[in-house]
């Protein structure tokens, strides 16, 4: 199956889904997965706006707020962990993850899925020592030291993943493990990023927490973003006896932004057998189960059990204990299609609309929560949350949409990308090769097409090191369409005024308002090397 990864999307859906368009175009082939590793952006409202750690003049809306509303569908099934830089109380309605849209799925502060039989591992948030052992003890309103604590990890989730047994194939954080600059090129990467050599000369750079899971789990594919650059490693495991060496290959991709590497697509080998929809991993299931009494919401440190404890310290399931948590789920793991709006989505129409000093909303029950814990035993952390400090005022709110939503509901059109119920696909026009800022990575040898941009649409050479398969330090050439010649790095916009200045081409792609231009609303506080501010 082919699944495009994306670095930090900085609620830039509009633009991101435009370029797996316009790739899929090139290719000739759909993308099955799009998977986005933080500071997503799922911002409903303004109210959303002001729970999100970013200076108020970089606080604007967007166009995740579409997909909510119902107004667009997702093109392509979207899975996305949390960054620092999130619409916090619409994140924490979903702490055990859940639909923000519909067809686009938050994997909430820690979980474990999978499709087509590849299993996918997220944890939310970015390391900082102060905040790793307590509680998810914030909710709005929040100070300006709980919205940015809020998307802090903490020791629970980091416990339950190492409990973990079974391989993964994919896992995904915002910000690096520490250390995996000393698997790649630290050379090319200081070229890029100057300030990191203070970090990497005293090995802070990346999260302590997220490198202990790297050499623990030991997964195929590990996908991060957070420092807006592309980076590449290969990360050699130490082979224990009667084991075969496990290789994890390690990707950084950039902020979506024009002539940014920000998006890279690969074909992993999925099983054929079983459909390609969004399943619960019964092994993470049973290990949320086991650990429930270690959920806290209170501000001071807890300590997970250990060796020497009186109580229970390994939580990897048995057997029997996964039977028992799979009856709890009816004998069926598909993921439901229960999104359900919980708030008022933002509207064109001013008047729906609050200012963004309006004070932030409070978080909203969320009956996908509900249901999930309910079914599986669990508690739920804002349900803790109203016990301990008194439960919050209900909103008086007018939803558009108070039904769970199937994809089926989406009417097919000549000029959309739909989902079917199936998941699968409706063709949509294609024109002549339009290119963007991704890269194309294949597991099976694939014939290039002539003239071919490398740095932009790169399949792997025919060596057998395997550094070479993320290597991004290849040529720059440029291909020919029938009316055009386009370079693979230039932005949608350019591609377009380069094709109205040529020829018509024989096949158009349906007439579109012209694309939104990005803004560089980020671009002061980004330039801070503070973790909490990339």
């Amino acid at each position: 199956m082919k699944i495009a990864i994306e670095g930090c999307a900085h609620g830039e859906l509009d633009k991101i889904y435009e370029t797996i368009e316009r790739v899929e175009e090139y290719l000739g082939s759909k993308v099955d997965l799009l998977i986005c590793c933080g500071d997503f952006q799922a911002t409903r409202n303004v109210q959303d706006l002001s729970c999100m750690a970013v200076p108020a003049k970089y606080q604007q809306m967007c166009s995740f707020y579409k997909y909510y509303s119902g107004e667009k569908v997702a093109p392509v099934l979207t899975l996305f962990i949390g960054g620092n830089h999130e619409a916090s109380n619409h994140l924490q309605e979903l702490p055990y993850g859940g639909w923000a849209a519909p067809n686009i799925y938050y994997l909430g502060y820690a979980s474990v899925v999978s499709i087509g039989g590849i299993r996918i591992g997220g944890l939310s948030g970015i390391y900082k020592g102060h905040d790793y052992m307590k509680g998810h003890f914030e909710r709005p309103p929040y100070s300006e030291d709980t919205k940015r604590s809020v998307y802090h990890i903490r020791n629970l989730e980091v416990f339950r993943l190492k409990q973990m047994k079974s391989p993964i194939d994919i896992l995904l954080s915002h910000d690096w493990p520490r250390g995996i600059h000393k698997y790649g090129n630290v050379e090319a990467l200081l070229r890029k990023k100057p300030f990191f050599k203070e970090d990497i000369g005293n090995d802070s750079l990346g999260s302590l927490p997220a490198e202990e899971l790297l050499h623990e789990l030991k997964p195929k594919y590990w996908f991060s973003a957070h420092l807006h650059t592309k980076f590449a490693a290969i990360v050699r495991h130490q082979a224990n006896d009667n084991e075969e060496e496990k290789v994890t290959k390690f990707l950084s991709l950039d902020k979506c932004l024009p002539k940014r590497k920000f998006l890279q697509v690969l074909d992993i080998t999925h099983d054929a057998e079983k459909s390609l929809e969004l399943e619960y991993d019964l092994e993470w299931l049973t290990i949320l189960f086991l650990t429930n009494h270690l959920m806290s919401v209170k501000k001071n440190s807890q300590f997970m059990p250990g060796p020497g404890s009186s109580e229970r310290w390994i939580f990897s399931p048995t057997s029997e204990e996964m039977s028992d948590v799979l009856e709890r789920m009816d004998n069926n793991l598909k993921i439901p299609l229960n999104f359900v709006q919980t708030v008022p989505a933002y509207s064109s129409d001013a008047k729906n609309n609050s200012s963004p000093n309006t004070r932030q909303s409070i978080v909203t029950s969320n009956p996908q929560t509900e249901e999930f814990c309910k079914k599986l035993g669990l508690s739920d952390p804002l349900d803790l949350l109203n016990k301990l400090l008194g439960p919050q005022a209900s909103p008086n709110v007018s939803l558009n949409n108070s039904v769970p939503f199937s994809p089926s509901q989406a009417t097919p059109d000549k000029s959309d990308v739909c989902v079917k119920s199936d998941l699968s696909f409706i063709d949509s026009e294609t024109s002549s090769p339009s290119s963007c800022n991704v890269s194309y990575i294949s597991d099976i040898d694939s014939p290039l097409p002539k003239k071919l941009n490398r740095s932009a649409l790169f399949l792997p050479p025919p060596k057998n090191d395997l550094s070479d398969t993320f290597d991004d330090e290849l040529s720059t050439k440029s291909f020919s369409s029938q009316n055009s010649n386009i370079d693979v790095s230039q932005t949608s916009q350019d591609i377009e005024e380069k094709l109205d200045a040529n020829t018509e081409p024989t096949t158009t792609l349906p007439k579109q308002s012209k694309p939104r231009t990005f803004k560089r609303r980020n671009e002061a506080i980004y330039r801070s090397t503070d973790d909490d501010n990339n």
